[in-house]
């Protein structure tokens, strides 16, 4: 997705948009232009004949502006 300018960031559930408009805002120097999340329940996973959850975690899809510099996440 990179190519069309969005970002995708897992995070903690208790996470919210502007938390992370502010983070962008602060690291990176610039605003996203948009912010989409959802929340991706744990999976139920079978290990060893017992039930197991795989953890909880909210996503968000970040478009960026063009131009933007993000280095410091490797992209």
């Amino acid at each position: 997705m990179q190519e069309k300018g969005v970002l995708v960031v897992q995070t903690a559930q208790n996470v919210t948009k502007n938390q992370l408009k502010e983070v962008f805002k602060t690291y990176f120097g610039f605003e996203p232009l948009k912010i989409n999340s959802l929340k991706q329940e744990g999976k139920v996973k079978r290990f060893r004949g017992k039930l197991g959850q795989r953890k909880s975690f909210k996503k968000f899809y970040v478009k960026v502006p063009e131009g933007a510099s993000i280095a410091a996440l490797g992209a």
